[in-house]
């Protein structure tokens, strides 16, 4: 069995990542605008377990994502409900994150400058026949939106 999640919220959605919520502060990648299927790290836990013996996963790759495909942009107006405050925005073109994939002068920088290029054009996974072979509660990017802002 091969869990293939996307983007886990924990990650992206951190300082680590530059989405600052702590300082209300955020970068999108691109536009901001297309759909993720932000995933809990959490809930891939639950796919690995639920996996061991649920005859959906023998031999399959499961393409694993959460509950419901939000854009960068509505994440943050998320986090803005939650906290009560407005967020600082910068958006990264495209072409500035190629240009560093490109310029990178480690293969670390190289990575991660790949990885933002990916988020910025990646689209949301439907996970409606996944959920019905695996009949899982997901996280909702509120809910771990609500579990960081306190």
């Amino acid at each position: 069995t091969i869990l293939q999640f996307t983007y886990f919220a924990e990650v992206w959605l951190s300082p680590a990542a530059g989405f600052d919520y702590p300082n209300r502060k955020a970068n999108l990648y691109g536009t901001g605008e297309n759909l993720i299927s932000w995933i809990s790290i959490l809930d891939v836990a639950q796919f690995a377990v639920a996996s061991l013996d649920n005859p959906a996963a023998r031999n399959a790759t499961l393409e694993l994502g959460g509950p419901e495909g939000i854009s960068p942009a509505n994440v943050v107006k998320i986090f803005e409900k939650v906290g009560g405050e407005s967020f600082a925005v910068t958006c990264v073109p495209v072409e500035a994150l190629q240009a560093q994939a490109v310029g990178a002068i480690d293969p670390m920088q190289k990575t991660f400058a790949t990885m933002m290029v990916s988020y910025a054009s990646t689209a949301a996974i439907d996970m409606t026949s996944t959920l019905k072979a695996f009949p899982l509660k997901l996280r909702t990017v509120e809910e771990y939106a609500r579990s960081v802002m306190g």
